[in-house]
């Protein structure tokens, strides 16, 4: 799920065009480099923040803790999201401090409120779904955004689009389609193709296109900034999760966890800062490159991801998983380069 405010990562719908706030933050960490080390310090700053963020939340979410019959699993999800989102919200409040500090924000509180509510369900069903599928196929379910972008687009919105959109979008199913597809190898198998952990997916998609769409409306009737959407929808959805893993006493089986596996902690904590570093590197792209740049680059990343996680934690892929993998990214690289004209209907 991209956090508010940033453009949309791998996720994949980075905007045509990036001003204000967040072209200032690209502009002024990128200012004193000189032109030919850009791109490299882009690439790589994007690269490695969101490679080890991958790679970590596997780490964090997958792992194992303990040894032998009192092995345990990492079954917090909701305070892992609300470390996450202190983390973002401390890092734009010192952006909109150094940076942004001139530019009022007129969006109405509830209006971030909103938006919080699917940002967060967005992510928390994204972790959650980590403890039924493999960390590949949730990189890949992450990917197929352009899916209910699209779809909101054109049932919300009243968005039409060219062709090359439409096929973008079939080839990214098609490759879904077959690496989630599992034949049967005998009468008595019973393996899922799709069961809880792809319903999770499915639901975070479609609270991430639900969240790009509030940030669109906000932007074009507030001219509402990055870092103050990045900022507000992090301190409403530290409040809402505040409160939830209150309620649920979450929280302190989580303290309780992280006594009996203090290393932990460290992982966390860079799960975060690695996630807010990446939104910096991602601006920065943008504003000197433009979004198809940014777009390889990050589709580029994601899949390096799958193969990390294939290598590192012994996810196995068969062939025709291989090639679904590849026509979803093939798809992904097509929709960056091609699938961005967009008209709006008359009405």
């Amino acid at each position: 799920m991209r956090p508010p405010g940033a453009p949309r990562d791998v996720a994949l719908e980075v905007p045509p065009a990036l001003s204000g706030p967040a072209a200032t933050m690209g502009a002024s960490a990128a200012a004193g480099l000189p032109e030919r080390l850009r791109l490299p310090v882009c690439f790589l700053g994007v690269f490695a923040c969101y490679f080890y963020y991958g790679i970590l939340q596997e780490s964090i979410t997958r792992g194992r803790y303990g040894e032998g019959a009192k092995q345990e699993k990492f079954k917090y999800a909701l305070t892992l999201v609300f470390i996450q989102c202190v983390i973002n919200a401390a890092f734009a409040k010192l952006l909109i401090r150094f940076v942004d500090a001139a530019r009022p924000d007129r969006t109405r509180g509830w209006l971030y409120g909103a938006c919080s509510l699917s940002y967060l369900g967005a992510m928390v069903s994204s972790n959650s779904a980590l403890q039924f599928v493999s960390y590949p196929t949730q990189v890949l379910g992450k990917s197929c955004k352009p899916i209910p972008v699209m779809l909101l687009g054109v049932t919300l919105l009243r968005k039409r689009y060219p062709p090359a959109k439409y096929l973008c979008v079939l080839l990214i199913v098609a490759g879904v389609a077959l690496f989630l597809y599992k034949p049967k190898k005998g009468t008595g198998d019973t393996e899922h193709v799709f069961g809880y952990g792809e319903l999770l997916l499915l639901l975070s998609l479609t609270l991430d296109g639900l969240t790009g769409v509030s940030q669109d409306h906000m932007r074009a009737h507030y001219q509402t900034g990055s870092n103050h959407m990045m900022l507000n929808v992090n301190l409403w959805s530290t409040l809402f999760l505040g409160a939830g893993i209150l309620f649920t006493g979450e929280l302190w089986e989580f303290l309780s966890f992280t006594e009996r596996y203090p290393s932990i902690i460290s992982n966390i904590l860079l799960f975060g800062l690695t996630s807010a570093l990446g939104q910096s590197f991602i601006f920065m792209t943008v504003v000197y490159f433009g979004p198809l740049t940014c777009s390889i680059i990050t589709t580029t990343r994601k899949f390096f991801t799958i193969l990390a996680s294939v290598v590192l934690f012994a996810n196995p892929i068969s062939p025709m998983q291989w090639v679904g993998t590849i026509l979803v990214f093939l798809g992904l690289g097509l929709d960056a380069k091609f699938g961005k004209g967009v008209k709006k209907t008359s009405h």
